[in-house]
């Protein structure tokens, strides 16, 4: 019998259950993993607290994880029993095994640890996009990137640096911040020692940044447009403190600005630019560009601890959970 973590209604992480699991064998185009490592991410609390709707009567959360093929269904190509995968979806990865559509897995290279892995796919993938679309950025640019110290936060710092862009991070706390210093940002602003936006002005002789890579959401979005410069980008990719409410486009009338909000899962729909970008993740950390860091792990069992830490912000860096 496997294990799963799973929810029957929304709530906070005390609706979170370790519980046997039946898993049944691959259908056709399906592929059967055991999973080595489970990655831990906000979008998960969003759906566990019913802020982003169920897929189901029954939610079983995590959204990214690494493992082993131990069977094939019919059809599927590419793939052979033994090889390491990885692989991001919306849901369903809090568990000790599933059967998976193949064409949402991405072989694993050697020097690329499951552990790593399972930290990467959807932090790493996300950083992709939104430094390659989101808001393409070019060597001279100056940028702001909120949570500079979580698990997103420090793969910008060091891809940013990478591509000849300034980066300014904020982050809660004089440990944080270092972290984020560490991880390629050029300036990192302490949010809890005054206004960030008073600093970021500060930092850019009066002119402001191209664009913000804003994930905390409600607290932080006036700040965000507040810090760009004339027909800057507004990026909004997430929503920890809470939804933009009072978001209004007029809003970004006061300096031509821009605003996006893109969700990974419309960046990797297609197969072969899922491939194509995981190849680009992978090549970065092989290369060196990036080395992920995991700031702490638990036992999958343990996921809803692992909630009440992530919503607390008592993490820094990838967390990873182990089946």
């Amino acid at each position: 019998m496997e294990h799963a973590i799973i929810a029957r209604d929304p709530g906070g992480p005390e609706v979170l259950d370790w519980v046997d699991w039946h898993v049944h064998p691959p259908e056709d185009g399906e592929v059967l993993v055991r999973h080595t490592a489970v990655g831990l991410n906000f979008i998960d609390t969003y759906f566990r607290s019913g802020l982003y709707p169920w897929p189901g009567d029954i939610l079983i959360p995590g959204g990214e994880a690494a493992g082993v093929v131990e069977a094939l269904g019919e059809g599927v190509e590419g793939f052979a029993v033994g090889d390491r995968v990885a692989y991001t979806t919306p849901n369903g990865a809090c568990c000790t095994a599933r059967a998976i559509p193949a064409d949402r897995l991405v072989r694993l290279p050697d020097a690329v640890p499951d552990e790593i892995a399972a930290s990467v796919m959807l932090k790493g993938l996300t950083a992709h996009y939104l430094i390659h679309d989101s808001f393409p950025v070019r060597d001279g640019q100056t940028v702001l990137v909120h949570a500079a110290a979580g698990g997103v936060g420090l793969l910008l710092g060091q891809w940013l640096k990478a591509r000849g862009v300034r980066a300014i991070g904020t982050a809660g706390g004089a440990d944080k911040v270092a972290l984020a210093r560490a991880h390629g940002y050029d300036a990192v602003i302490d949010y809890r020692a005054g206004d960030f936006v008073d600093a970021v002005m500060a930092a850019t002789d009066g002119n402001g940044v191209d664009a913000v890579y804003d994930s905390v959401g409600r607290d932080t979005w006036r700040g965000s447009l507040a810090c760009l410069k004339k027909r800057g980008m507004f990026v909004n990719f997430g929503q920890s403190s809470g939804t933009l409410d009072e978001f209004r486009i007029s809003d970004l009338a006061k300096g031509s600005l821009s605003a996006t909000r893109p969700v990974l899962f419309d960046f990797i729909a297609d197969p072969q630019e899922l491939r194509s970008r995981a190849a680009d993740l992978f090549a970065a950390i092989t290369g060196g560009i990036l080395t992920p860091r995991v700031g702490q792990t638990w036992p999958l069992a343990d996921t809803a601890a692992a909630h009440r830490a992530l919503e607390g912000r008592q993490t820094t860096g990838a967390s990873v959970l182990q089946p």
